[in-house]
């Protein structure tokens, strides 16, 4: 990333002239302080005097980074600085190296005191589906404002999956798809869907012959694309990755997540790599899966199958049928 680099200038050159003995005194007093302790200190744009970040999602979607809170830090600081200030409540950046600051940032999210991650702000420009939206809109923490099918026409643009990428409905999961559906029946759902898409026609031409904007659009498939502009704190835009990047979410609005967290890594680094150690990556293990390592049993003492199969996933992760499997050979 090539920073934008800019100079903090002297008091004297960035406020007005101090204001008069009678206004400080109804008003108040007005104290400024420069960042660092000597002279004026070099601060780096973060988004590297940019416009917008864009990653390409699917055919016509997009996720793109267009502004971040803070934008401006002191040089070699990245926006994790931020969350350290919040936690330290300081004003000043002091002496303190960028390995203490990281160090902080892993204790915070190790220990789940979340506030400090509140002080930095993501903004994003996106387009997705229309149902992928309507998942995206679950997370009700972010400020939102979508593109308007009532003063506008919705544009021509539809999701259309490959014929590898049409799942068969899972079959321990009710909400969700998993293998590939046979080529047969996917060319099947791929025709509806181009049924569907002709319907736009019919929208076009409705529109044509005065019937409103905001009727003619409800006949239109959750296919087409939508837009919005999407605002969110990090600790709120986590919680979003941790649902929505999840292996377990499908897969389209995954896509997005993904390229959601590509964009906000180099701007929160520290904060990414704790959040991918402590939460992403990490086995959380229930009463029952500990009471079963703790008696080295195979089994939870459930007869719940969905806890079953989450207790052999974690077994898995964790390596502990490869060990009682070693055992089981070195006792033969």
């Amino acid at each position: 990333m090539c920073p934008f680099t800019g100079i903090l200038r002297p008091v004297t050159e960035r406020v007005p002239s101090p204001p008069t003995q009678t206004q400080s005194a109804a008003n108040g007093q007005i104290e400024v302080k420069r960042i660092g302790h000597e002279g004026a200190v070099k601060l780096v744009d973060l988004m590297g005097g940019s416009a917008r970040h864009e990653v390409r999602v699917h055919d016509h979607g997009f996720v793109a980074l267009v502004d971040v809170m803070p934008r401006m830090v002191p040089e070699g600081q990245t926006a994790d600085q931020a969350v350290v200030q919040a936690a330290r409540v300081s004003y000043g950046i002091g002496t303190r190296q960028v390995s203490e600051d990281r160090g902080l940032v892993r204790y915070l999210m190790r220990h789940r005191h979340t506030t400090p991650f509140e002080m930095v702000e993501f903004k994003f420009h996106c387009a997705m589906p229309i149902f992928v939206a309507r998942q995206w809109i679950r997370h009700r923490t972010a400020n939102v404002n979508e593109y308007s099918g009532r003063y506008s026409v919705m544009p021509d643009r539809f999701y259309r999956p490959g014929v590898k990428s049409v799942r068969e409905q899972s079959s321990n999961n009710r909400q969700g798809g998993e293998a590939p559906a046979p080529e047969s029946s996917a060319l099947e759902f791929l025709a509806y869907l181009d049924r569907a898409e002709d319907l736009y026609e019919e929208y076009q031409r409705l529109i044509e012959k005065g019937i409103s904007r905001e009727l003619a659009r409800i006949g239109l498939p959750q296919s087409l694309y939508t837009e919005w502009y999407w605002k969110c704190d990090l600790h709120n835009t986590l919680r979003f990755l941790a649902l929505r990047a999840d292996a377990h979410a499908q897969s389209e609005i995954r896509a997005y997540a993904m390229a959601m967290w590509s964009l906000i890594e180099p701007i929160a680094p520290h904060s990414m790599e704790a959040f991918r150690d402590y939460e992403m990556e990490a086995v959380r293990l229930t009463r029952l899966e500990v009471a079963a390592m703790r008696e080295r049993r195979d089994e939870i003492d459930t007869t719940n199958k969905r806890e079953q199969a989450e207790w052999h996933a974690k077994r898995a992760a964790l390596g502990l049928d490869r060990e009682q499997a070693g055992e089981a050979d070195v006792s033969g």
